[in-house]
C-alpha cells in the first residue's frame, strides 16, 4: 500500500516526469523499520527529516508535527495489514512540481511506503562479510553530505563495484582521504579500548542509529568513544569494524584485505540496543 499526500491506495502511484524528486534529486527521505505497530527511534527519524528540509530550504507545512507524520504511517501500516509485524517503512518527502534548477515553489507533498520484513528486534549477523574501499569517486565533507537524499549516485556504483568484485560492502572516502561511512550506513572502527566513527563533519550520513549507538557507547566505561577522523591505514591495525543502520542494526565485518576481525563489541552492543528497545 502506498500513502500519497495522506491517500492510500493499493495501487502504485505514478509521479509526474516533472516531480523534482526524479528530475532534480529534490527529494528527502527516511527509512524506519517498525515492529508491531511500534516506530523504533520514531523521535530521532522525525527531527531529522525537520532538519533536513530546513537545510534543503523546503517549506515545513503546519500539519506535518511528529503526532500527524506517526499516524499517517499507523495507517498506513495497518492498511497493508503489517501492523501486528515487523516492517520497512519508507517516508519520503519532496518539493512540490515547477520549475528547472530554480523551483517555483518550497512545498512539499510526501509518499509512505512499506514492506515486510522478517525480523522484530535485532539481530548479530555471524555471515563471512568482506568489504574493501571504493576509490573511484569521493564523499565532498558538506553539510549536504550529511542528508538521506535520492542524491546517490556514488553509493550505486560503489554497489556495483561491490558486486563485480564479491564484496559485500565497501568504505567510502571524502576527498581528504579520510573513511567517512559504508554504501549503506556508517561505521565504527574497534582498536583496543577505543571506538572511533567519523564525525559530521567528515561528511558522514547524520545516521539515526549512529546516534543510539554513540549513546550506549558514552555511558559503557569500559570503551572509549572517539568521534574522529579514520584514515585508511587504521583499518589494518583494527580488532573489530562494523556498519550501522536501522534497518540492519550492526553488520560487523569479518574480513578487510587481508584481515579477519571479531564482533565482541557488535554483540555487546547490539543486545543494549535491544534492551533500549524492549524498555521504551
Amino acid at each position: 500500500m502506498t500513502n500519497f499526500n495522506g491517500t492510500i491506495s493499493a495501487q502504485e502511484q505514478l509521479l509526474s516526469i516533472q516531480n523534482r524528486g526524479y528530475a532534480y534529486g529534490d527529494m528527502l527521505f527516511e527509512t524506519i523499520k517498525a515492529s508491531h505497530g511500534k516506530l523504533f527511534f520514531w523521535e530521532d527519524h522525525y527531527f531529522r527529516l525537520m532538519a533536513s528540509m530546513r537545510i534543503m530550504r523546503m517549506e515545513i507545512p503546519m500539519n506535518f508535527t511528529m503526532e500527524f507524520l506517526e499516524d499517517q504511517i499507523q495507517q498506513t501500516l495497518k492498511t497493508s495489514n503489517l501492523d501486528k509485524s515487523s516492517a520497512r517503512v519508507k517516508l519520503s518527502v519532496f518539493r512540490n512540481e515547477g520549475g528547472l534548477y530554480l523551483p517555483k515553489t518550497n512545498d512539499v507533498s510526501f509518499v509512505i511506503t512499506v514492506k515486510k520484513m522478517e525480523s522484530d528486534f535485532y539481530e548479530l549477523r555471524n555471515d563471512f562479510y568482506e568489504v574493501d574501499l571504493f576509490k573511484d569517486y569521493y564523499v565532498s565533507p558538506t553539510l549536504l553530505s550529511t542528508l538521506k537524499t535520492n542524491n546517490k549516485a556514488l553509493n550505486v556504483i560503489g554497489s556495483i563495484y561491490a558486486y563485480d568484485n564479491n564484496l559485500n560492502n565497501c568504505l567510502i572516502m571524502n576527498t581528504n582521504k579520510h573513511v567517512v561511512e559504508a554504501l549503506n550506513g556508517n561505521v565504527f572502527v574497534v582498536t583496543g579500548n577505543v571506538i572511533k566513527t567519523p564525525p559530521i563533519n567528515d561528511g558522514c550520513l547524520k545516521g539515526v542509529m549512529r546516534k543510539q549507538i554513540i549513546d550506549i557507547l558514552k555511558t559503557d566505561k569500559d570503551y572509549e568513544l572517539v568521534e574522529a577522523s579514520i584514515s585508511p591505514f587504521e583499518l589494518q591495525k583494527a580488532d573489530e569494524i562494523f556498519v550501522t543502520n536501522v534497518i540492519v542494526g550492526i553488520q560487523p565485518v569479518t574480513k578487510y584485505r587481508k584481515k579477519l576481525f571479531t564482533a565482541d563489541v557488535s554483540k555487546r552492543v547490539l543486545e543494549k540496543i535491544n534492551v533500549k528497545l524492549r524498555l521504551s
